[in-house]
């Protein structure tokens, strides 16, 4: 569990954002495994990470990429991954909008349960902390949808979080469960789906593919089976361009 103390500052600011944001009801939480697992789910652009803040009820920690935890990368980053598609005519704001949510970001996730996620020689340090989580009881909670479309409700996915499932098997010999998870702001809903498996016979390139395939499928059959509703995408852009799960 995460040993952060959680100062009364940071209760309050939560406690805020609660309060403003969508109540969200669960459904399928049986297919969540009794020992710890990764939760896989599609974005939706804020509202994932705060819907998990407090909806999840089990101790969870959050893949978060380094650069939102250091305040000299989050402007760049947060430009690059959540406005690159604004009209170039308003561009600038939002630029200056990376500038002032950096402060803030960096506050967050300083107290926030969240394994940093590094893409170069650091990337130990995210295997060896996504581990230590798992072996504490916790799960790990994954948004990996990149740019690159899917479908009408997800993204392609980053594949490379399969691989602490062979990691956490060669320490523990424990096959560890991924769990498909269906974010709905729009119906304030949150749907699991079954759990996937990771086989240690198989090649770790096999694995990453089906796995990947399972939770994109799985996860697009998830919102097709709530009502009609508009699915919010990965890529922040204009809410009348938003697919709908029936598309």
């Amino acid at each position: 569990m995460s040993n952060k103390k959680i100062p009364w500052h940071y209760r309050f600011v939560k406690s805020i954002v609660k309060a403003v944001s969508p109540k969200y009801v669960s459904s399928g939480t049986e297919n969540l495994p009794k020992e710890p697992c990764m939760v896989i789910s599609n974005h939706c652009q804020v509202y994932g990470p705060v819907a998990l803040q407090f909806y999840f009820e089990r101790p969870t920690a959050v893949w978060c990429t380094y650069e939102m935890t250091e305040l000299k990368e989050v402007p760049a980053y947060a430009y690059k991954d959540f406005w690159w598609a604004k009209p170039k005519w308003i561009k600038w704001l939002y630029k200056i909008l990376s500038y002032i949510i950096a402060p803030l970001a960096v506050y967050v996730f300083k107290y926030a349960d969240i394994v940093p996620v590094y893409k170069d020689i650091r990337l130990i340090k995210t295997i060896k902390g996504s581990i230590e989580k798992l072996e504490e009881g916790e799960n790990i909670h994954i948004f990996p949808e990149k740019i690159e479309r899917h479908n009408n409700v997800v993204n392609e996915f980053q594949d490379k979080f399969v691989d602490i499932a062979k990691m956490y098997y060669v320490k523990t010999k424990q096959k560890l469960s991924f769990v498909p998870m269906y974010l709905c702001p729009k119906l304030k809903t949150i749907v699991y789906g079954k759990p996937v498996e990771f086989n240690p016979d198989n090649k770790l390139e096999f694995e990453r593919e089906r796995i990947c395939n399972y939770l994109m499928d799985e996860i697009t059959e998830l919102a097709k089976s709530l009502p009609e509703h508009r699915v919010i995408p990965y890529i922040n852009m204009k809410k009348k361009d938003y697919p709908k799960n029936t598309d």
